[in-house]
């Protein structure tokens, strides 16, 4: 991956962070995020280099992200986490942002879990909480599952792959020959952010002519990835084996998948809790970090009680 991609995803990732930061409140702030260091690491792993964003002291909560997606995106997350006293870790999964040396078989969901639990190894962390945003929960569920005595609490952090349909709104354009997720165009990167989030945020025309124009240069190698990781579209709409502790966090105005899917989801997994946070779409880690922080801490705080 050349720098000037990795810094363009940055930038954006910078942009959607601010956006998210200025816009959102809850009565129940988990803490003072203002003083927060985030350190970048990096672990060297069978098949490449894998690198991650850490912050704070205490119990641990892995963070992962979803498709095309990367670390800087759980930024504000990360100094909210650690100002309510967490250890939160984010890294760019095997194949995204800086982890760009992974061949491409390690796409497949399965692959990408033992290379987390490489990452934890590594880290010498043994017992942590796990989070996942959209595919990132996909693969958070499938870990819980195939390393369960590693997992003390699951959390869905915006409606995960696996369970639910893809929305009328991502299906028409599909059917009309346009990717959402794979913009040619600015017109089809301005739809794909209205699909993301309730509240688009306002991005400079450069970047998104950069980031139109990494898709259209790599458009194979984004297909690629696309075509292996759908195959895991149902991958939770099944009962999952399950047993920790989790939190089903759904945006009610979600474009990508619809919030009838919490209901399904919550029915395959015995010990769950499903919250739907108002007026809010898709990436909540991005556009109601402060509100999805302090859910997530009381789950944190409280999870063991759910059943």
């Amino acid at each position: 991956m050349s720098k000037i991609r990795v810094m363009t995803r940055n930038l954006i990732g910078v942009i959607l962070l601010l956006f998210g930061l200025i816009g959102y409140g809850y009565a129940d702030n988990p803490g003072d995020a203002t003083n927060c260091d985030i350190a970048t690491h990096e672990v060297a792993l069978d098949g490449g280099v894998l690198y991650y964003n850490q912050a704070g002291q205490g119990p641990h909560a892995l963070l992962l992200h979803g498709l095309f997606a990367q670390k800087e995106q759980w930024s504000a997350m990360l100094c909210l986490l650690s100002a309510a006293g967490y250890t939160a870790i984010a890294p760019d999964l095997p194949g995204y942002g800086k982890s760009a040396d992974f061949p491409l078989a390690d796409y497949q969901l399965e692959n990408q879990t033992d290379r987390i639990r490489q990452l934890m190894e590594a880290l010498g962390v043994h017992s942590f909480n796990l989070a996942g945003s959209s595919m990132g929960g996909a693969i958070a569920a499938l870990y819980v599952e195939r390393y369960p005595q590693q997992v003390r609490s699951l959390a869905f952090i915006g409606s995960p792959l696996g369970v639910a349909d893809w929305s009328q709104p991502v299906k028409e354009a599909i059917y009309q020959g346009v990717n959402p997720f794979i913009p040619v165009n600015i017109g089809q990167f301005d739809l794909e952010m209205r699909l993301l989030f309730v509240n688009p945020p306002a991005i400079p025309d450069a970047v998104k002519e950069a980031l139109v124009k990494d898709y259209v240069e790599r458009n194979r190698h984004y297909q690629q990835v696309w075509d292996i990781v759908n195959l895991y579209d149902t991958l939770l709409d099944r009962r999952l084996r399950i047993r920790v502790p989790t939190l089903i966090l759904w945006g009610d105005k979600d474009q990508i998948f619809a919030v009838d899917g919490a209901d399904r989801l919550q029915f395959r997994i015995p010990r769950s809790k499903q919250v739907r946070l108002p007026n809010a779409g898709h990436l909540l880690l991005l556009e109601n970090p402060v509100e999805t922080a302090a859910i997530y801490v009381h789950f944190l705080k409280t999870g063991d009680n759910v059943r």
